[in-house]
């Protein structure tokens, strides 16, 4: 399969991001759902999640750590809206310290992720919304594009290894 993968900005407050993963639908859905298969993969390349806890459920939230290879740490908090399982979720996306306080000082964002099964894997595409263009912005010059293409190509070879 090839892959296939866009990054853009819709909107003036949007990025939208969208993968293919070689995997069934239940098999890429529960890698994105569940804590036992999210700290194996998430972050750019050379990172760990040494915190990776999930209450996949409405009111729920995934919370995490990154850890970057000189122990620094990156935190966020993706709190459950809507769950239609195994086809799409809504959740509101905060930058966190350690704890899992909220960084007002960094944006919010609201996003909507769907799931869509073809041939030979999963399609998932991501959307998310900013209050401005302005925070919007400021995702992007942190590098969002770089980490979150890392990140895919990470859960690819996670993916493959469970076969």
């Amino acid at each position: 399969m090839t892959a296939i993968s866009e990054f853009s900005t819709p909107s003036d407050t949007e990025i939208k991001v969208l993968r293919s993963f070689a995997g069934g639908l239940e098999r890429v859905w529960a890698a994105w759902t569940r804590a036992e298969h999210l700290k194996h993969w998430w972050g750019p390349e050379g990172f760990t999640t040494p915190i990776c806890e999930v209450d996949f459920r409405p009111g729920g939230s995934w919370f995490y750590c990154m850890q970057d290879p000189d122990g620094n740490r990156y935190c966020g908090k993706m709190i459950y809206d809507k769950i239609d399982a195994p086809r799409r979720f809504t959740a509101v996306d905060v930058f966190t310290d350690e704890e899992g306080n909220a960084n007002d000082e960094l944006p919010q964002a609201h996003t909507a992720i769907e799931f869509e099964e073809f041939d030979d894997g999963t399609i998932v595409s991501n959307v998310t919304r900013y209050a401005s263009k302005k925070a919007r912005d400021q995702v992007i010059e942190m590098g969002v594009e770089e980490g979150l293409l890392s990140t895919f190509a990470r859960l690819d070879r996670y993916l493959a290894s469970l076969d």
